[in-house]
């Protein structure tokens, strides 16, 4: 990490591979072409540049971990990590792109699949070329996924799925969408539903002051036919979609870490620069404060991430280990998105600068795929043996 940014001060990346350098080098050269000069438009404009999933998929982005047999990168878990993390530091949107093209939608047919949707969907997702999302939270059931109402019926060879998701990353703009769905004998299975089937329809959801440069739907399911075929044969209960957001929620303890960087980077640049009674605010001991915490916090989360995808790699990790570090990333990427916006001053509700984007979209971040509160919980409950959420 030393060679690419001000961040490293521990000299983490002297414990980095070749290939892990050169694909944060990758991903944060596409970041600073691709992602930087157009972010800030598509925020204003509440749009997707869609345009960049083929343009990702062409780098091996897109459900980089998966094997190369079915056209993805086959990287390691800390590249993949540090991939996440420089796309989030462009943008939290750019980064849940593709953490759920990769980790909720290509992991769980690859899990789960048979090898003919293996066959068929992957490399498709894996170019780009076609969009997938992923369909769990309901309306009325978020933090509590066991209260599924969307409802799975077999009929005639055929499964007829109704109900409704809601906060759905790229849901109007996929091809497929992975949906979870209770049977009659109230077992969650997996479905693979696409686009232009009748019955289902994806409205995108307005009003957002965070995420804005992302498309979030809910999705709608009223009589779909779904032939047996796209049903994920493997996924049987809910551990099959809770492995998939374990997936996810990898890759946000290391995405936030981008969104930190860039928050505690603009500010230092700007402590610098912003003169006030005569010498720049960094010459002042409450921003040296600020900014020293700022960057003690992001190492901490450093090691943290990093500790966890070599346990991932080594096949250790554990879903509660996962808890912890998406829980402590987004808080202290949290913390400092705001620290960030007190040190720029009023400057810091422009968009002139990331940091107003960035403490805006971590507030998504911070609640989806599992709270900060529910993933206290998780850790309390290893702790104590005792589950404080049932």
């Amino acid at each position: 990490m030393a060679q690419l940014n001000c961040t490293d001060f521990l000299n983490i990346s002297d414990s980095l591979s070749e290939e892990e350098i050169e694909v944060q080098r990758m991903a944060r050269d596409f970041t600073e072409k691709e992602i930087l000069p157009i972010i800030a438009k598509h925020n204003r404009d509440c749009t997707f540049p869609k345009e960049l999933f083929p343009k990702m998929g062409e780098l091996g982005f897109l459900g980089a971990t998966l094997p190369q047999e079915y056209g993805c990168a086959g990287l390691n878990s800390v590249a993949y990590g540090l991939l996440m993390q420089e796309l989030e530091r462009g943008d939290s949107g750019m980064r849940s792109a593709a953490s759920v093209q990769g980790g909720l939608v290509m992991y769980p047919i690859f899990t789960y699949g048979s090898e003919e949707q293996k066959k068929k969907w992957l490399p498709l997702l894996a170019s780009g070329k076609k969009i997938g999302c992923f369909g769990l939270t309901e309306p009325d059931f978020g933090s509590n996924p066991a209260g599924m109402l969307t409802k799975a019926k077999k009929k005639n060879g055929k499964w007829i799925l109704n109900g409704t998701k809601m906060w759905i990353t790229n849901g109007t703009m996929a091809d497929v969408a992975i949906v979870w769905a209770r049977n009659d004998e109230g077992k969650i299975n997996g479905f693979l539903v696409e686009k232009g089937m009748k019955g289902f329809s994806a409205p995108e959801m307005k009003g957002k002051f965070s995420l804005r440069a992302s498309v979030t739907s809910e999705l709608v399911l009223d009589n779909v036919e779904v032939p047996e075929e796209n049903r994920l044969p493997k996924a049987l209960g809910l551990k099959a979609p809770l492995s998939c957001l374990t997936q996810a929620r990898y890759g946000i303890a290391w995405g936030v870490l981008g969104l930190a960087m860039a928050c505690y980077e603009a500010a230092v640049e700007y402590s610098k620069t912003r003169i006030q009674f005569d010498k720049p605010i960094g010459a002042f001991q409450l921003t040296q404060k600020k900014l020293a915490e700022m960057l003690t916090e992001i190492t901490k989360g450093q090691l943290l991430a990093l500790q966890l995808g070599r346990l991932k790699d080594a096949g250790k990790l554990k879903p509660e280990q996962v808890s912890m570090g998406k829980m402590n990333n987004c808080n202290i990427a949290r913390n400092i998105s705001h620290t960030a916006r007190e040190i720029l001053g009023a400057n810091g509700i422009l968009d002139d600068y990331p940091v107003i984007r960035h403490m805006m979209n971590i507030e998504s971040v911070y609640t989806y795929e599992g709270t900060h509160d529910i993933h206290t919980l998780v850790l309390g409950e290893h702790i104590t043996g005792i589950p404080a959420y049932k």
